[in-house]
C-alpha cells in the first residue's frame, strides 16, 4: 500500500475495468504504450490506496463498445450491485473518465459515490499541493473538471458524503453554481498568472546568468525526489507513493567544472494524466520546455517500464518539449535481482545510464556523462574591452562565467565561459556597434 492509513477511516473501493472488443476510443486520454490490463489495475490500484481507499475488489468486464447512458452493460451493473451489497462497498472507481451524464445515472442507479481515473488522480494532487502555487494549480483543475458536471442548479457535493473525489485544498465544499464557478475559475487564473509571471522573471533571471539548467521529468514514482536529494542534499520529501511531489523545487548541481549547474525536480507523470492538470499546471512545467538538457528517471524495477517511457514522451510532446535533449537514467538498479535484465537493456538503450538514487550506485557515471554534455554546450571567449567601453564588462558578467582577469595597458582582457547561445548574443552586440571591444573563441 502507498497510503498509510487506518481501515476505519477508509472508504472501501471496487474498481471497474473495462475492455472494448473491436472499438476504438475517441479519446485524447488512451494509453501510450500496451499496458496490460494487469498493470492497469495495479495502477489503479495504488492510485487509489494513495487516494486512502481500500480496494475490496475488482471487476472486469469485456463488452462491445460503451453504454451511452452508464458506459458499463446494464447486465453488469446487477452485478455490481450485488457486490455493493455483499462488501459493504461506498465508492466505485473506473478506470476510465465518464461522461458527467453516466457518472450522474450511476449514482443515481447504485445509490453510492462513483468517480473515474481522473477525479481520483486530483483528489491524490488535492492532499498532496503544499505551495500556495500548488493549491491554486489543483483547484483550478478540479473546478474544470467540475462544471461540466454541474446540473440544473448545480451538484453539491457534499450529498455524496465527503471523502475521494469531493475534496480540495482546504477539505473545502464546492455548494456554488456555474456562475459562482467561473468566477473562481477566472480568480484562479489570475492568481497563477501573477505567480507565473514571478517565475518567468526568475527564471530570465538564471537563463542571463549563463546557468545550464537540468530538469528532471518521468513516471511518478520513479525516484526524481530522492536523486535529487542525493545530488544535492536538498531536502524534498521521499515517499513510496504516487505523487509526493507536486512542487517544482531547484537547486544548484556542484560538478567542479567552472560552469553554474541548476537542477529540478518536477511533477510526476502517469498513464492518461488529465488534461485539466497539464493546463493547470502549464507554468510549473515551463521549467521542463526551457530546460537545455532532461534526464528521464525510469523505474527498472517497475515491470512496466517500457510503457512509463511512452508515457513521459507523450507528455512531453503535450507541453511542447518533444525537441529537447533527453538523457535516459534508469534507476533503482539495487532491487534488479539479476545483472541479466540490466545487460540486455543496455543493449538496447546504449546511451543510458543505470543508477540507484537512494544508494548512490552508478554516480560516477552519472556526473561525467552529465558534465560532457555540460561542457559541450559551453564555449570559452576571449574578450578584449578598451577603458572608454569598460561598460560592457557588465554585460560579461550578467551572462558569463569568469575564469581570469587581467587589466593590461590599452584594454582589460576577460577569459570566460559561456553557452553558444550566449556567445551569439554578446557577438551581435559587438559587432551591431562601432565598439573596438574584442571577441573571439578562445584558443591556446
Amino acid at each position: 500500500m502507498f497510503f498509510d492509513n487506518t481501515k476505519k477511516s477508509m472508504e472501501r473501493a471496487l474498481l471497474i475495468f473495462i475492455k472494448f472488443k473491436n472499438y476504438k476510443l475517441k479519446s485524447r486520454n488512451l494509453p501510450a504504450g500496451k499496458q496490460t490490463f494487469e498493470q492497469n489495475i495495479e495502477e489503479l490500484k495504488n492510485l487509489a490506496s494513495s487516494a486512502g481507499a481500500e480496494v475490496i475488489s475488482e471487476i472486469i468486464h469485456i463488452q462491445e463498445k460503451p453504454n451511452p447512458k452508464y458506459y458499463i452493460s446494464t447486465g453488469k451493473l446487477e452485478e455490481i450491485e450485488q457486490s455493493i451489497i455483499d462488501d459493504d462497498i461506498n465508492i466505485l472507481i473506473f478506470d476510465d473518465e465518464l461522461t458527467p451524464g453516466q457518472q450522474v445515472n450511476l449514482q443515481e442507479k447504485l445509490k453510492i459515490k462513483v468517480i473515474d481515473r481522473t477525479a481520483l488522480i486530483l483528489d491524490i494532487f488535492a492532499q498532496r499541493a503544499q505551495s500556495r502555487e500548488g493549491k491554486l494549480q489543483v483547484e483550478l483543475a478540479q473546478l474544470n473538471y467540475l462544471m461540466p458536471r454541474l446540473k440544473g442548479k448545480g451538484l453539491i457535493l457534499s450529498r455524496l458524503g465527503g471523502g475521494i473525489g469531493t475534496r480540495g485544498p482546504g477539505e473545502t465544499k464546492l455548494e456554488v453554481d456555474r456562475r459562482k464557478i467561473r468566477d473562481k475559475i477566472n480568480l484562479l487564473e489570475k492568481k497563477i498568472l501573477q505567480i507565473s509571471v514571478q517565475r518567468e522573471v526568475q527564471r530570465k533571471l538564471r537563463e542571463e546568468s549563463g546557468a545550464f539548467k537540468i530538469s528532471l521529468v518521468g513516471y511518478t514514482n520513479s525516484g526524481k525526489s530522492t536523486l535529487l536529494n542525493s545530488l544535492t542534499d536538498a531536502d524534498v520529501l521521499e515517499k513510496d507513493m504516487l505523487f509526493s511531489t507536486l512542487d517544482s523545487t531547484t537547486r544548484k548541481l556542484n560538478l567542479d567544472t567552472g560552469y553554474e549547474v541548476l537542477i529540478s525536480d518536477t511533477v510526476g507523470f502517469i498513464e492518461k494524466l488529465p488534461h485539466q492538470l497539464v493546463a493547470a499546471f502549464k507554468s510549473t512545467l515551463e521549467e521542463v520546455v526551457k530546460a537545455d538538457l532532461l534526464l528521464m528517471i525510469v523505474d527498472l524495477s517497475n515491470p512496466d517500464y517500457e510503457n512509463h517511457i511512452l508515457s513521459v514522451k507523450k507528455v512531453l510532446n503535450e507541453i511542447g518539449a518533444k525537441n529537447s535533449d533527453i538523457l535516459l537514467v534508469f534507476n533503482k538498479i539495487d532491487k534488479i535481482a539479476s545483472d541479466l535484465l540490466i545487460r540486455s537493456v543496455r543493449l538496447i538503450y546504449r546511451n543510458a545510464i543505470f543508477i540507484s538514487a537512494k544508494k548512490k550506485l552508478g554516480f560516477s557515471e552519472l556526473l561525467d556523462k552529465i558534465k560532457e554534455i555540460v561542457s559541450s554546450d559551453y564555449i570559452k571567449i576571449l574578450i578584449k574591452i578598451p577603458y572608454n567601453e569598460s561598460s560592457f564588462e557588465s554585460q560579461i558578467y550578467k551572462n558569463c562565467s569568469i575564469t581570469q582577469k587581467k587589466y593590461l595597458k590599452n584594454y582589460i582582457k576577460i577569459i570566460a565561459n559561456c553557452d553558444s547561445k550566449t556567445f551569439m548574443k554578446i557577438s551581435s552586440l559587438v559587432f551591431g556597434s562601432s565598439s573596438n571591444i574584442k571577441i573571439q573563441k578562445y584558443k591556446k
